[in-house]
């Protein structure tokens, strides 16, 4: 995907600050929002076939400081998809339940069955991030948690989960603005929280706990994606076509799959009328002689 820094294997440097907020020059709002519209027809037609064919599932990890915008990118990029099969999950503070559990128990639980798709808004990396930066657990045992979230991922991704993590990526400056409008517009007022705004005096912290879990925590399998995230209509159009080039090549196996799918039940259906057309034969018979007797 243009536009987009991908991390797929583990050990690479990441510096954020290197990394663009905003999208390229070169590329206008009309021109992504039209061509926005044409991936999400895409991606519907295949999380149809995902949906049918039900050999894979989706899970896409949404990350982001506060106000990055992973609620609008569910709005927009998972709003436009069929919502039969797709599950959206907000990671909040663990219950008293999830705390006697390993970190990883409650996120386990939500993860897409074959053939669904799951949405993290936020996810088990709060674990290496939030718990890290306000020093909630002792190092000795978030430093341990990359290897987990690791092997977590190998595992979903052996039983065909299609794994896509994003960051969304916005300036310290966006950020500010977009808290100081959540405090002007009423509808947003559920989003306003005093913990966003001593958040962001530790910026600097939370950008070094981002570049850690992408930095240890990238695979082919489950890449992370540091999408350029001041513009929102270019967030939405860089998410959706990175969840469509991750799901077409599985396009002609799915289309295969289906095709088998429609066989065997052709042939079921068929069974099923021949059994029916002999039922009624004998039944004609028997009145037959019934009428003879």
């Amino acid at each position: 995907m243009k536009h987009v820094t991908v991390f797929d294997s583990a050990g690479a440097k990441v510096r954020l600050d290197n990394i663009s907020t905003r999208p390229p020059g070169k590329i206008q709002k009309a021109e992504a929002q039209a061509r926005f519209q044409e991936v999400n027809d895409e991606l519907f037609a295949l999380q149809d076939l995902m949906w049918g064919a039900k050999t894979h599932s989706l899970l896409v990890v949404l990350q982001g400081r506060d106000a990055a915008g992973k609620d609008g990118t569910i709005k927009h990029v998972v709003g436009g998809l069929n919502p039969r099969g797709i599950h959206v999950v907000s990671f909040a503070k663990p219950t008293e339940e999830e705390l006697r559990h390993d970190f990883l128990w409650r996120v386990h639980l939500r993860t897409p069955r074959l053939g669904e798709v799951g949405i993290f808004n936020r996810s088990h990396y709060e674990d290496v991030l939030v718990v890290r930066v306000q020093q909630l657990v002792k190092k000795s045992v978030w430093k341990l948690r990359y290897g987990h979230i690791n092997d977590f991922e190998s595992l979903l991704a052996e039983h065909g989960c299609i794994l896509l993590k994003f960051f969304l990526h916005i300036s310290p400056e966006e950020q500010e603005q977009r808290l100081l409008a959540r405090e002007k517009d009423p509808l947003d007022a559920w989003k306003l929280s005093v913990q966003d705004w001593k958040d962001r005096e530790k910026w600097e912290e939370f950008t070094e706990a981002y570049e850690d879990a992408i930095s240890r925590c990238a695979a082919p399998h489950a890449p992370w994606m540091v999408v350029p995230s001041d513009a929102k209509w270019f967030r939405n159009l860089v998410v959706a076509q990175a969840l469509v080039d991750a799901l077409r090549p599985y396009r002609k196996e799915w289309h295969e799959t289906l095709a088998e799918h429609g066989k065997v039940a052709g042939a079921e259906l068929e069974a099923f009328r021949n059994e029916q057309l002999e039922k009624e034969r004998i039944a004609r018979k028997r009145r037959v002689v019934a009428k003879e007797a």
